[in-house]
C-alpha cells in the first residue's frame, strides 16, 4: 500500500518542465485546453506545497501581482514569496474553476481559499492559528507554454474580518 502510494506521489511530482514539453506548441503558445491544464497543473502543486513543480511552471521574467500590493518580478521573488507564504498560512484553494481563452495566451481561475493563519504577515493583525474561507481569483498571460504573469485577488476587508475576530 505505501509503496503504490510512494509511485502515485512520484508520478505527480513529475517535473513541471517535463510536462510542459508534452504541451508547447513550436510558436510556444499553448492551445486553450492545455493552458487550462498548466493552470490546473500549477494548483494542483499549490495544493501539494510542491514549490519547485510551481515555479517550473513560471518564466524566468514572470509578473507577480500581489493583491492590493506590489508587483514583484522574477521566479526567485516568486519563491522568496512563497516562502513568506508557507511562514504565515498553511492555505488549500478548492472549487477551482479555470478558463482560458482560444488562443491559449490568457487565463482565469475563481477558487475557494481555506486557511490557517499560522504566523503574523507584516501589517496585518497578530496570527494565532484563525482560520479563514473566502473567495479569490487570479488571471494570467501565458508565455511559450510557461505562466509569465499571475495577477491574484480577495477580499482583504474580509481576511481581515475572519481573523481579527477569530
Amino acid at each position: 500500500m505505501a509503496a503504490a502510494r510512494m509511485r502515485e506521489r512520484k508520478a505527480r511530482r513529475a517535473t513541471a518542465a517535463g510536462w510542459l514539453k508534452l504541451f508547447a506548441t513550436p510558436a510556444g503558445n499553448l492551445p486553450m485546453s492545455d493552458t487550462a491544464s498548466l493552470i490546473e497543473h500549477y494548483y494542483d502543486a499549490f495544493n501539494r506545497g510542491d514549490w519547485e513543480a510551481m515555479l517550473a511552471c513560471l518564466t524566468e521574467d514572470v509578473t507577480h501581482d500581489l493583491n492590493q500590493g506590489d508587483r514583484e518580478l522574477g521566479r526567485e521573488a516568486f519563491r522568496r514569496f512563497l516562502a513568506r507564504m508557507q511562514a504565515s498560512y498553511r492555505e488549500q484553494l478548492h472549487k477551482i474553476v479555470v478558463m482560458a481563452s482560444a488562443d491559449g495566451r490568457r487565463a482565469a481561475a475563481e477558487y475557494e481559499v481555506h486557511g490557517t493563519y499560522l504566523a503574523d504577515d507584516a501589517g496585518l493583525p497578530p496570527a494565532h492559528g484563525q482560520r479563514y474561507v473566502l473567495p479569490g481569483g487570479a488571471f494570467f498571460d501565458i508565455r511559450d507554454g510557461r505562466i509569465a504573469r499571475v495577477s491574484n485577488y480577495y477580499n482583504l476587508t474580509d481576511w481581515i474580518a475572519q481573523v481579527a475576530g477569530g
